[in-house]
């Protein structure tokens, strides 16, 4: 049987319900005559497995691979997506007096 939060309106009461889905919602609080309102949180939804995101079961299409060539043949020197090389500079050594 499903748990229903309601909140009154004029006192703030909360309080949590076990009703069926063929019951009435609740109207009245309890505590002090007000009018109730169901309150609606978000669940918390799992999805355990494999085929539940974009990247699963897909292969990777041709060209994209590692061999990095697209089409350019011949031309084994440069590429045009030749990235920069990247260097590491360190800080000059104390000098030890």
């Amino acid at each position: 049987m499903p748990t229903y939060s309601y909140r009154c309106t004029e006192c703030g009461n909360a309080f949590d319900v076990k009703q069926s889905f063929s019951d009435a919602a609740l109207t009245e609080c309890p505590a002090c005559g007000g009018v109730l309102r169901k309150v609606f949180s978000p669940v918390g939804v799992t999805f355990n497995g494999g085929g539940f995101y974009r990247t699963d079961s897909r292969t990777t299409p041709k060209g994209e691979g590692s061999s990095g060539s697209s089409g350019s043949s011949g031309s084994s020197g440069s590429s045009p997506k030749a990235e920069p090389k990247k260097t590491e500079s360190k800080p000059a050594a104390p000098s030890a007096s």
